[in-house]
């Protein structure tokens, strides 16, 4: 038997989190944001107020590699080692590039092409999908992701990108 971890990605942390994963274990890596959040003026706990990022009363969040913990921006797809070390167990047919677009647009794309996952016009390569927002807006709150089977050892250093301005992070 295969142990699953679901991987806690926390955009409002004050400094890095590790996990050390096996190889041929499986990761489950999801986020549930929101769209009407309530949380009143800035009580000091890093959970309440509006970060500054996107529309008020929203949590988005996605997840992209980095080169090195000290950097506070994400490689591009082509330097990325992330996404070549895994595979999808739920969606085999799903590509590296499938699986990283998913994770960077929250799920606003679901993939660059049909894998079986979803419904046409959902696609990047869809040309009569809107544009992502910048500020992942128009993202789902919420993302189920993939579990994800890891094919080599590696370290991949992650962030997300809604929470990286420098009111946030610098």
């Amino acid at each position: 038997h295969r142990r699953v971890r679901e991987a806690v990605v926390s955009t409002q942390s004050t400094g890095p989190n590790k996990l050390t994963v096996d190889e041929d274990e499986l990761l489950h890596i999801q986020w549930t944001g929101s769209n009407t959040h309530n949380n009143g003026g800035n009580g000091g706990d890093g959970q309440t107020g509006d970060a500054g990022d996107g529309t008020g009363g929203t949590d988005r969040h996605n997840f992209l590699q980095m080169l090195r913990s000290d950097l506070n921006y994400p490689v591009p797809y082509e330097n990325s080692t992330f996404w070549d070390m895994v595979e999808s167990i739920n969606y085999p047919n799903a590509s590296p590039l499938d699986l990283a677009i998913e994770y960077a647009t929250s799920g606003y794309y679901c993939g660059y092409k049909s894998y079986g996952r979803c419904a046409e016009g959902s696609h990047a390569s869809d040309s009569n999908k809107a544009a992502l927002n910048q500020q992942l807006n128009n993202a789902p709150a919420s993302y189920f992701g993939h579990v994800l089977k890891f094919k080599s050892t590696g370290t991949c250093v992650y962030m997300c990108s809604r929470t990286n301005n420098f009111t946030n992070r610098s």
